[in-house]
């Protein structure tokens, strides 16, 4: 297999600038939010070889726990769910094809579900809800690596309908579209925040700190005139993911434990053509209160 493609790389063009800068901070692991404990859960290990799953395997909504082991650069937790009559066989096949690198291409066979960074030597983890069906486990770590860590899901259990409301109520709704973010931009340290994808693409959020609105403003301009290596001056900090790319109507939720300050998110998937969805208006400035 090979990873899905980000054109531009938004966390290592991202993270090369932060550590060129020496500012580079860490980030701790997401807390579970706010009634995460009475989900079941799902407990998905990942190591440079290998990564696995245990826990519930029922579907309905569930807590995603990521471990990840140290060494690990990028480890992304990426769950595919095949459609029926589908073979993990045939999306080993599609994989290893050239349309493999865009992965709106992947829709005849599934969608991703879900997308979620790893902490290496730490855990990481979100809340969403897996319909039943057969699901490829992958960890999607670095840009474009031979071969990764994968195994097969399987979700066993009725069809899955309102399970949303059975998850932990969110305090506030993030939506991706075709090409925007819609929702609140201003979030609270310690809420839970649902991020939804409801765009006909596959779309990422990721965000990157910076010192002031100012400069989180003047990063937004310079993303939509395709200005990258100027907006990385202005990273204060370590960039992290709300979700990687996932399909149409997937969702995350998640509880904020980013310090108060400025940031800017964006998408950086490309279009068929290749302009980057940052061009069209995929990014903004938010803010982080306490």
């Amino acid at each position: 297999m090979k990873r899905w493609t980000r054109k531009p790389s938004p966390r290592r063009a991202l993270l090369a600038a932060v550590v060129a800068a020496g500012s580079l901070l860490v980030i701790g692991a997401a807390p579970a939010a706010s009634g995460a404990t009475t989900l079941p859960t799902l407990n998905v290990s990942v190591s440079k070889t290998a990564i696995s799953a245990s826990g519930s395997t029922v579907s309905g909504p569930v807590n995603i726990v990521t471990t990840a082991a140290k060494g690990l650069k990028e480890p992304a937790v990426i769950l595919f769910l095949l459609k029926p009559g589908v073979t993990p066989a045939e999306f080993e096949s599609f994989a290893k094809s050239k349309a493999f690198s865009d992965p709106n291409n992947a829709d005849k066979l599934g969608s991703i579900v879900f997308d979620n960074e790893g902490r290496p030597g730490g855990t990481s983890e979100a809340q969403t809800v897996l319909a039943p069906g057969t699901y490829i486990l992958l960890n999607a770590e670095g840009e474009n690596p031979t071969d990764p860590p994968h195994s097969v899901l399987t979700i066993t259990g009725p069809p899955v309908a309102a399970v949303p409301s059975a998850l932990p109520p969110a305090q506030a709704v993030e939506k991706t579209i075709e090409f925007g973010f819609r929702g609140p931009t201003t979030l609270k340290v310690g809420e839970v925040v649902r991020f939804e994808n409801e765009g006909f693409l596959v779309h990422m959020n990721v965000a990157f700190p910076v010192k002031s609105k100012r400069a989180a403003i003047k990063a937004v301009k310079l993303m939509k005139e395709g200005k990258e290596k100027q907006v990385f001056k202005l990273v204060s900090g370590q960039p992290f993911s709300f979700y990687g790319p996932i399909g149409s109507g997937a969702f995350q939720q998640e509880t904020i434990t980013q310090k108060p300050g400025w940031y800017v998110q964006a998408c950086f998937m490309a279009t068929q053509t290749g302009v980057v969805h940052t061009r069209l208006g995929m990014e903004r400035a938010f803010h982080i209160v306490k």
